[in-house]
């Protein structure tokens, strides 16, 4: 693309942005009902960590059963948010019920175990109560852990039984296929449940010390998306699981500080360039009671990404990443014997990303995603790993394979992308799509839209298919779908709409809500709305990417003033935080104290092109702050905005960021907040630091410029940090060692430590005094109290 092509297409993205926002404020009657409301009310932070929450009424975990006629989900108790409990509803006619009350059946909720509050921590569930839950695959049964034991509710009659009352905490409980079953794992080993007769079976005995079975290590929980560590073959004779060895990991010691005291946590923690737990993975026969090893390959030094069952559960499909994590193999295993041969691989300059893309269809072929053309797309292939044909195509990413009606050969996914109708007749004018092969074919697909997602049906088997809307444009849709695809629970928000959840038919048809949770006088939110502020929204370029932005300004703004600014940012690999969606009531905050709050994705951040995504490989916080001078430079050249006065906040990557904008003298800010901040990646663990940055041997520059130790003597302005005190994901080094560098050298700063909290603030009380600290810092800085402008 030439670089007059590149401004042209990055003007047009502009339009469509701005266009796509005006629409979504054409369509909403919100700007019309809120001008009726009397004595709109200031949002503080102690209505925003209180009950009931400012959400309303969230669904949580919403699911299908297998046959698409109930659907549950789990809400917050009105009297307490961070309980939940297990709600149902009829797809069709009746009111939602509730299936599991928490406090009914576990009225004094003790102590969670060690094990199970890391567990939790990776998942990152932060409530108590009925927090996950699981369907069998015939649809009669819903399996719900609660407070470490394990109760089912049927789902005809409603009863609801306990199946477990012990001491030990059962985790990672699951429904077998056909129902027969439940499995769970206690003390490290795994167990099996018959549900007619409750007599149990030990799968594996020898669970103790550092070795486990079943559980999924702490690297796949952490930073694999994968928290499970055994799978059941769909007609119940074999369960595949994992031995993970954690012997050679490092031992860190940690202190894990709370208020009544501190102990040394012996923690095993595989930091970047260090040995990982060794995972093998075994086939359990259920019937003989044998047992044999899955052929991973002579390297142990791999990742164990995926594990799937073919339809038929004659094959097992276990995705094999290298540690370097640029090959990802699929192997093919015969489970009677552990014998598997490699029938497909993908490879990478810079890494393979992982997905929950794979779906093994009933007549033995299957479909799989590949960023091959730069873009993430969904391929069909045969049984023996030969590609069949793309199922989708373009310069845009899908975000997520959703489901297969295998009966009608549709396959749906979320994706961000525009579409242009072609006029009958009309031949000319469409873009050029990269195909696998080095390929070029044209298509209609106008290119990537970053700040909307829509589910989306593609054709299995047409090979000219075109791409069918099956959710409306503007806002940000994401969808579960039943086992048949069928229909679908569609979560959808906008600027103007709260997050909602209804159930749909696979063509898109709404059949019902399950939370409309409507923005009207019965809604907790409706005394602050109408002093809600609409995001504005635009782009940069930066080296031919597209950055998307967006910008809130305070409750009667005036453009011939000026205002503080305050840059949230989180700026690492992830979802991107730009997005035409409900904003969070913490934002308000933020503008009700006068601020502008303005947020970019830099190259790094969303899920975009390979190219952007890899931006950053080898030399994380280098195009990242690039990108963030780019946009403080386009904020000082706006007239109301005040640029001596302008601040960043973030936490866990968000927090390294900050460090970094506040010691660059391009970015010249006149404060930060950092929250739980990376800040020397060779502390971190192994395969998200490796992913992008290699190892310390390997890439000694990249993880030196990384280091904010060195660069602290180039402080712009004031700083605060924060940190839980038993984080186990970012330890708590990280911090002292700035800190200590900050004293070292004689430099002022605010710090706010917080005693038993983790990776993450937890709780009403705890989260409200971190927002007054947050307020009170900023208005100290950069508000009302903050000194003359600097010269």
């Amino acid at each position: 693309m030439t670089p007059a092509e590149t401004t042209a297409s990055v003007a047009v993205m502009r339009n469509k942005l701005l266009a796509s926002t005006l629409f979504l404020a054409a369509l909403s009657p919100f700007s019309a009902v809120l001008a009726q409301t009397a004595d709109p009310a200031v949002l503080t932070p102690e209505r925003v960590f209180a009950n009931p929450s400012l959400a309303g009424p969230v669904a949580r975990g919403v699911s299908l059963s297998p046959d698409g006629e109930l659907v549950a989900f789990l809400r917050s108790r009105e009297d307490d948010v961070d309980v939940l409990d297990l709600w149902a509803a009829p797809t069709g006619e009746g009111e939602p019920f509730k299936l599991i009350d928490a406090r009914a059946l576990v009225p004094d909720a003790g102590e969670l175990s060690e094990a199970e509050k890391a567990r939790r921590e990776r998942m990152r569930i932060s409530q108590r109560g009925v927090v996950e839950y699981s369907w069998d695959q015939q649809g009669r049964y819903i399996l719900a852990p609660l407070e470490g034991d394990i109760f089912l509710a049927e789902r005809d009659g409603g009863a609801v039984r306990r199946l477990t009352e012990t001491e030990a905490d059962e985790i990672d409980a699951k429904v077998s296929p056909r129902g027969n079953f439940v499995s769970f794992v206690r003390d490290q080993d795994l167990v099996v449940l018959e549900l007619n007769g409750n007599r149990e079976t030990a799968v594996t005995t020898d669970g103790e010390g550092l070795i486990t079975w079943a559980t999924a290590e702490f690297i796949a929980q952490e930073e694999m998306n994968r928290d499970t560590g055994y799978w059941w073959s769909p007609d119940e004779r074999h369960i595949a699981l994992q031995r993970t060895d954690e012997s050679t990991v490092d031992v860190i010691p940690r202190l894990d500080i709370t208020g009544g005291g501190a102990s040394v946590i012996e923690q095993r923690y595989p930091r970047a360039g260090r040995p990982n737990a060794v995972v093998e993975l075994f086939v359990h026969d259920r019937e003989s009671g044998e047992r044999v090893q899955v052929d991973l390959g002579e390297n142990r030094d791999i990742y164990l990404a995926r594990v799937d069952w073919s339809a038929d559960g004659r094959t097992l499909y276990v995705q094999r990443q290298s540690r370097d994590q640029k090959t990802l193999d699929l192997l093919s295993v015969d489970p009677d014997t552990g014998a598997s041969r490699v029938i497909l691989t993908q490879t990478s300059d810079a890494w393979v990303p992982l997905t929950d893309d794979f779906k093994a269809l009933e007549d033995g072929r299957f479909i799989w995603s590949s960023e091959e053309t730069g873009w993430r797309h969904l391929y069909l292939y045969a049984r023996d790993g030969t590609m069949i044909r793309p199922i989708t195509w373009g310069p845009w990413p899908v975000k997520g394979l959703n489901g297969v009606n295998q009966q009608t050969g549709e396959v749906f996914f979320t994706a961000s992308f525009g579409y242009a109708e072609r006029p009958a007749g009309v031949t000319g004018g469409h873009s050029a799509c990269p195909m696998p092969g080095g390929r070029v074919a044209m298509c209609d697909v106008q290119g990537e839209r970053p700040t909307t997602q829509r589910l989306w049906r593609a054709a299995l088997d047409e090979q000219n298919g075109r791409f069918v809307p099956v959710t409306p444009d503007g806002g940000w849709w994401s969808a579960s779908m039943n086992r048949t695809g069928t229909a679908f629970v569609g979560n959808y928000s906008d600027l103007d709409t709260p997050p909602q959840s209804g159930l749909y038919r696979a063509d898109g048809t709404f059949v019902r809500w399950i939370e409309e949770n409507r923005l009207d006088e019965n809604h907790p939110f409706w005394p602050y709305a109408s002093r809600r502020q609409t995001p504005e929204f635009g782009v940069l370029d930066s080296h031919g990417e597209m950055l998307v932005w967006q910008m809130t300004t305070p409750p009667g703004f005036d453009p011939s003033k000026q205002y503080p600014v305050v840059m949230q940012v989180y700026g690492g690999p992830s979802g991107g935080g730009v997005r035409q969606s409900w904003q969070g009531a913490t934002s308000q905050l933020l503008t009700e104290a006068g601020y502008i709050v303005f947020r970019l994705d830099n190259r790094g951040e969303g899920d975009r092109s390979a190219a952007f995504k890899q931006a950053l490989y080898l030399k994380m916080g280098q195009p990242e702050i690039e990108d963030q001078v780019l946009a403080i430079n386009y904020l000082r050249s706006l007239p109301y905005v005040a640029d001596d006065r302008i601040s960043a906040m973030g936490w866990s990557y968000g927090g390294f960021m900050t460090l970094h904008m506040l010691t660059e003298p391009a970015m010249n800010l006149t404060s930060a907040i950092s929250g739980a901040p990376v800040t020397d990646w060779s502390l971190y663990d192994t395969h998200y630091t490796e992913r992008f940055m290699s190892t310390p041997g390997a890439n000694p520059e990249g993880y030196a410029a990384s280091d904010v130790l060195d660069q602290l003597d180039s402080l712009t302005g004031r700083l605060l940090l924060l940190h839980g005190m038993a984080d186990d994901n970012v330890i708590f080094e990280n911090a002292t060692r700035v800190i200590d560098g900050l004293q070292s050298r004689s430099v002022p700063f605010e710090m706010m430590l917080y005693p038993g909290q983790r990776h993450g603030v937890r709780g009403n009380e705890r989260q409200l005094q971190q927002w007054r600290t947050y307020l009170d810092f900023l208005d100290r800085t950069i508000g009302s109290r903050a000194p003359a402008a600097r010269d």
